[in-house]
């Protein structure tokens, strides 16, 4: 078979050297997902939800150094963290609940340095896809649990049962390792 050009009338077809007949009809491109095509100033309110994949690294207690500035995680979470689930029991009025609880929003997630490597809100801000174990990715809000990337039974308790004194007993340096979760296959 000789490759000729093609007129402009004519088709596209893909032919490969060596197939036994050529392809007629183009495969369907899906379009990209949108934390792909969209920075985060760019997403509907529903999208921006959807981009929390239930970790619940970011409702853990944190402290910082005053001299360093440097932040480390507790395995103390907020009194609103559903610990099962890794969703916030009163999300829509947590502030109400948790004054200090911090809204993320582009400029926060772009200001504040203390969200997880894993976060998708950091790493569509840094311009990097989603791991596989996202629920946007995978399909399923299960995987980033399987994938050990939440903080389900990682907790030791909540601020209402643990002292302030405490804490910094109760720092871990899990949150801010890479994850090593398995693929499912």
């Amino acid at each position: 078979m000789t490759p000729r050009p093609l007129r402009a009338q004519e088709p596209c077809r893909a032919v490969f050297w060596n197939s036994p007949a050529p392809l007629t009809q183009a495969t369907t491109l899906k379009p990209a997902p949108f934390w792909r095509v969209k920075r985060l100033d760019e997403m509907s309110s529903q999208e921006w939800e959807s981009l929390c994949d239930g970790c619940g690294r970011c409702c853990l207690l944190k402290l910082q150094d005053e001299e360093t500035e440097r932040v480390y995680y507790t395995d103390v979470a907020c009194r609103l963290l559903d610990c099962d689930s890794c969703r916030c029991k009163s999300y829509p009025d947590r502030k109400a609940h948790v004054p200090d609880c911090v809204q993320l929003t582009p400029k926060t997630v772009e200001d504040i340095g203390w969200l997880p490597l894993t976060c998708a809100y950091r790493l569509v801000d840094e311009g990097r896809d989603l791991p596989w174990w996202h629920p946007l990715v995978s399909g399923s809000p299960e995987t980033v649990h399987e994938a050990g990337v939440s903080v389900r039974g990682r907790v030791s308790g909540t601020e209402d049962e643990v002292p302030p004194e405490d804490l910094e007993d109760r720092v871990v340096d899990w949150p801010v390792r890479k994850v090593r979760g398995k693929r499912r296959g």
